[in-house]
């Protein structure tokens, strides 16, 4: 008896570990559409354009400004966190940010870091796209 008690709680055990990984995994944030993004720049709030197509929890599309043409921008959205990283062509050389952020809801709020300077960020998702979401 005990012998089937132990087999029972092995077992058990087992099966609860493998189910973990799957319970573990949460539904990516859906992001694909227009967001309107807002960081602070040198001397003012810079404002831009994302645009994010999403096929589960990879994420591409266009960062632009409004002077300026657009930048590609990859990553991954995993639950409710956002990264994606684009590089910038400037007279000074190539740039990488990185952006990285939290989604709730129509809004995105997170961190861009550019080498050792790092800068908060926020986006929120077009007026049009925000009703069908």
């Amino acid at each position: 008896m005990t012998r089937h008690v132990i087999t029972l709680a092995a077992f058990a055990l087992l099966m609860a570990r493998l189910g973990a990984p799957a319970q573990a995994q949460t539904k990516p944030a859906s992001v694909d559409g227009t967001w309107q993004v807002s960081m602070q720049g040198q001397s003012a709030a810079v404002k831009q354009t994302l645009a994010i197509a999403q096929k589960g929890g990879v994420i591409s599309g266009t960062l632009k400004a409004p002077q300026g043409g657009a930048v590609p921008i990859r990553g991954t959205v995993k639950g409710a966190s956002i990264a994606f990283t684009l590089k910038r062509q400037t007279s000074d050389g190539d740039v990488t940010q990185e952006f990285a952020g939290t989604v709730t809801g129509d809004s995105i709020t997170g961190t861009v870091t550019q080498g050792q300077f790092h800068v908060g960020w926020t986006a929120a998702r077009s007026k049009q796209q925000a009703a069908t979401h």
